[in-house]
């Protein structure tokens, strides 16, 4: 053998691990979420653009979305809740609601008041765990970094990762960069709570969540 192939095989030896790595990586499946039953309960746990604010509450995205599924939608959204205050508020809503999923959509406020996005993101993952304790699946909702210019923040796509659950991303961010979805400058309104709804829906088929 002459000493060319010999460097070759070599190579070939030497990054087959990280080619299998790469082909792994290529293959592996995305989070999914269970089939809900028909009379699944659904928590949407977060703050005002959960609770609906510049619309009714009949108009939120929680009631838009239940008309959409058939499933019971709880609307647990709470105007101008940090995800600190989420943390503490999460037990009980489990408790007294008892979901079979949750829709997590928290961390505006902390970015309207310059949080530090590393609280921020130990919040989320310790409302992560809870779920996760309790065997409870979550679609995890991103929002826009300032609520107004700038793209999701990036934590929201790091802790889908890390915990494997399904995440929607860019439509919070889609909705509030336009003017005829918005009440005001950080929330919806009617028009743009409906949209959310629709593709918080789009989603949950395409985890495996609704047929």
């Amino acid at each position: 053998m002459n000493r060319s192939l010999r460097h070759y095989r070599f190579l070939i030896e030497l990054l087959q691990p990280l080619l299998l790595m790469l082909v792994l990586a290529g293959c592996s499946t995305p989070p999914s979420l269970p089939m809900l039953a028909g009379d699944a309960t659904i928590l949407a746990f977060g703050d005002s653009l959960t609770h609906g604010t510049g619309t009714t509450r009949d108009q939120a995205y929680p009631a838009r979305l239940q008309a959409l599924i058939g499933r019971r939608v709880v609307n647990a959204g709470v105007p101008g809740e940090t995800t600190a205050q989420g943390r503490q508020r999460l037990p009980a809503a489990l408790a007294e609601h008892r979901p079979d999923m949750v829709l997590l959509c928290l961390g505006g406020n902390d970015f309207l008041r310059k949080r530090d996005p590393a609280a921020t993101r130990d919040d989320l993952a310790a409302m992560l765990e809870a779920l996760r304790e309790r065997d409870i699946p979550v679609l995890l909702i991103a929002v826009p970094e300032l609520m107004l210019l700038g793209g999701d923040h990036a934590l929201y796509a790091d802790l889908a990762e890390r915990y494997e659950v399904p995440l929607l991303s860019g439509e919070l961010n889609r909705i509030l960069r336009d003017a005829e979805l918005k009440s005001d400058r950080v929330h919806a309104n009617a028009a743009g709570y409906a949209q959310l709804a629709e593709t918080v829906a789009t989603r949950l088929r395409e985890a495996g969540a609704l047929p």
